[in-house]
C-alpha cells in the first residue's frame, strides 16, 4: 500500500471503506464516523477540487462555496503535488 499512513489500523480503515456497497451504506458509515462539520469539510474540499480542475478562479470558488482561500490553496496544492487521489476520484466521477 503506497500511502503516508502505513500501519495495520490505517489499512483496515481503508478496507472498511472499500467494503461499503453503495452510497447509502457509505453515508451511514461516515455519519457514524465523523461529525457533521468534518463531513461538510470533506464534501466542500471535493467540490473545490472539482471546481479547480474545471479552471475556476479562487474568487469564484469562494463566492460559490464559502470555502476559505486557505482551504482552496490546500486543495490546489494537493491537486498539483499530492498523491493524485482527487484526480483519480474526479476522473471516475466524470465517467
Amino acid at each position: 500500500m503506497a500511502f503516508k499512513l502505513q500501519d495495520q489500523n490505517a489499512e483496515e480503515f481503508f478496507r472498511a471503506i472499500l467494503s461499503l456497497e453503495n452510497a447509502e451504506e457509505c453515508c451511514s458509515f461516515f455519519e457514524d464516523l465523523c461529525t457533521i462539520k468534518e463531513l461538510q469539510a470533506m464534501i466542500q474540499r471535493l467540490h473545490v477540487a472539482k471546481m479547480l480542475s474545471q479552471g475556476m478562479l479562487y474568487s469564484e470558488i469562494v463566492a460559490q462555496t464559502g470555502a476559505s482561500t486557505a482551504t482552496i490553496s490546500r486543495v490546489n496544492r494537493a491537486l498539483a503535488y499530492g498523491s493524485d487521489g482527487y484526480k483519480c476520484v474526479l476522473e471516475r466521477l466524470g465517467k
